[in-house]
């Protein structure tokens, strides 16, 4: 990779960006902010360290999860992401409930609408 084309990373950190960078397939040049979230939460050595020791087909999808996570911790540095899970386990237990309301509901009216039936018949 030549100089012109450093990584997110390479550039970050005022470094050559080799041809075998370990972040240049994770953190393009063109999305600066997503290294530095990561190298702000988690530091370069121990995110190029995770990538290394991981499958190269498993690599992308843990830096996006550490993206995610160094992001939530910059935006909310006491929870990080287990604001973010909080919320959305809340938001499945509101939309169950909803659903049990929607069903007893459902069954009530078929109900009635059987007893008109009956009802219908019978005159």
């Amino acid at each position: 990779m030549s100089t012109s084309s450093r990584c997110a990373a390479c550039r970050h950190l005022r470094r050559r960006c080799p041809s075998d960078c370990i972040f240049a397939p994770y953190f393009p040049a063109n999305d600066p902010h997503r290294f530095a979230c990561v190298h702000k939460i988690y530091g370069s050595s121990k995110v190029g360290n995770m990538l290394q020791d991981l499958p190269v087909e498993l690599r992308a999808e843990a830096a996006d999860a550490i993206c995610i996570e160094a992001e939530c911790r910059v935006q909310d540095p006491v929870y990080g992401c287990v604001r973010m899970i909080s919320l959305l386990q809340q938001q499945i237990h509101n939309a169950e409930s909803q659903l049990v309301k929607a069903r007893a509901e459902i069954a009530v009216l078929g109900s009635h609408a059987q007893e008109l039936r009956h009802h219908v018949q019978d005159i």
